[in-house]
């Protein structure tokens, strides 16, 4: 559901009640969060329980499950997903009462009122460095509010509501949220073409990026990955226009530069360097290059910001990842199963990289699920071909989401294109057959892992089920 956004964002303060139509989602429970924390009234709805939902609740969050009219009777404010159908009753009986309706980017413009927004931007990772930098600034004995698009396994939530005027944001580009913020500082990770159904071109896509840039504050400053293209395009774009740019990766005109990078299982590290100076050695327990990009990025704003070096090395080395970020679900009959939100072929080829440094001498069985038709339609070949890096691989069919189904667009486009010998891909057509698929193929010392942005992070509890049923747990 398309939500304008208003040409006046009020502080939260000054909603009134406010209620959050998909409350169970990532972003709007972490604005909700924040906002009944701050003593803001608030109530939501969402389809399905989901895990944020327990912790909102402990906060006095009233969390409907299904969607309503009635539930909206004595809002004065509402806040909506992206995900909501047109023909949403609650959203309905808002618009029938000329209630306020925000959607999710003003919602969570109006909790940043007043405060200097650090937005974390890119195609990918913006979930873990928007963790890494809150845990560097938290160690460097900052408070900000955070509101991050995944569960932080160090505090248990997705959000909260600091003490500092500093907000540390994930700035989501999928539908244009992060063009509202007017961030005071910024990180771009990575600029690669996405939600194409959205923007319509990848040139479009990339103009979006540079209309972020402008955005951010003239006494600000963004950070950019700069190995990779489209984040150093657009470094070059944001320093033409006079913004102040902090670069940083392995390249070795990088502000900050990455050296001697080993992935280690799941433990990586690396030396870092500023303008010929050795900064010392950045230790993290997560593994992957694109997860040492993600911390170096977090590292290069928590110093411009003013922080201890050792402060933000010790903050990213107590980082142990987000929900659903090459998350470990757990062991039995000696197979690790890992989770990952990975949904596009850059995120695909990261998160098996990651997986086959763990799995060292055993192999990888992948799960893949694409998600949105749109995505499948445009980069399904591309996803299938990035698979090809695991040893088995089992792929179901598109998760929906947002969109209508197509019938010429199915998982099948990503399986057929698996450079793999049949008999190590596997089509199939439901989330229980998938655990069966990955449980049948995983032996003694594999690693497995599910991938994919929608329910397929409910297979891996049913494989490590299955393999302890088995007699190996």
């Amino acid at each position: 559901m398309r939500i304008p956004v208003p040409d006046e964002i009020l502080p939260a303060a000054d909603l009134g009640r406010v209620h959050c139509v998909g409350i169970g989602g990532a972003g709007i429970s972490a604005i909700a969060r924040i906002m009944a924390s701050r003593g803001v009234p608030v109530s939501g709805s969402d389809d399905h329980d989901t895990p944020f939902l327990p912790a909102l609740r402990e906060l006095g969050v009233t969390c409907h499950l299904g969607y309503d009219a009635a539930h909206v009777a004595d809002a004065d404010t509402l806040v909506v997903t992206t995900a909501a159908r047109d023909d949403n009753p609650e959203v309905l009986e808002a618009r029938r009462r000329g209630l306020r309706i925000l959607p999710r980017s003003a919602g969570l413009a109006s909790v940043m009122a007043g405060s200097r927004v650090l937005a974390v931007a890119g195609t990918h990772g913006k979930t873990t460095t928007t963790g890494l930098l809150t845990s560097a600034l938290l160690a460097a004995g900052l408070d900000p509010s955070y509101a991050v698009g995944g569960v932080l396994t160090a505090t248990g939530r997705n959000a909260d509501a600091g003490s500092d005027d500093l907000f540390v944001a994930e700035a989501d580009e999928s539908d244009g949220a992060f063009l509202v913020y007017r961030p005071h500082a910024a990180v771009v990770t990575n600029v690669e073409a996405d939600h194409l159904d959205n923007w319509g071109t990848e040139e479009a896509y990339h103009r979006a990026f540079e209309e972020f840039a402008d955005s951010i504050d003239r006494d600000g400053f963004l950070v950019c990955v700069v190995d990779d293209p489209g984040a150093a395009d657009l470094a070059r774009h944001a320093r033409d226009s006079g913004l102040e740019v902090v670069t940083v990766g392995e390249s070795p005109d990088a502000d900050l530069r990455i050296h001697d990078l080993v992935l280690d299982g799941t433990a990586s590290t690396c030396r870092i360097t500023r303008g010929g100076t050795d900064l010392g050695t950045v230790r993290l327990a997560i593994p992957g290059r694109h997860y040492v990009l993600d911390a170096v990025a977090a590292l290069a704003v928590g110093l411009r910001l003013g922080c201890d070096v050792d402060a933000l090395t010790a903050g990213l080395a107590s980082f142990t990842g987000t929900g659903r970020r090459m998350e470990l679900k757990g062991e039995a009959g000696g197979v690790r199963v890992y989770d990952s939100y990975a949904h596009h072929p850059v995120e695909i080829r990261g998160d098996l990289e990651a997986a086959r440094a763990i799995a060292g001498e055993g192999r990888v069985v992948a799960a893949f699920q694409p998600h949105l038709v749109s995505r499948t339609r445009i980069f399904g070949v591309a996803m299938g071909v990035e698979l090809g890096a695991a040893d088995e691989v089992v792929v179901l069919d598109v998760y929906v989401a947002r969109e209508d189904p197509d019938p010429a667009v199915t998982g099948r486009l990503v399986a057929d294109a698996v450079p793999l010998a049949h008999e190590h891909v596997a089509y199939v057509d439901d989330l229980a057959a998938a655990a069966r698929a990955l449980a049948d193929r995983a032996r003694p010392g594999d690693l497995v892992v599910t991938l994919g942005a929608g329910d397929v992070t409910t297979v891996g509890p049913q494989v490590l089920d299955l393999l302890a049923a088995r007699g190996g747990a």
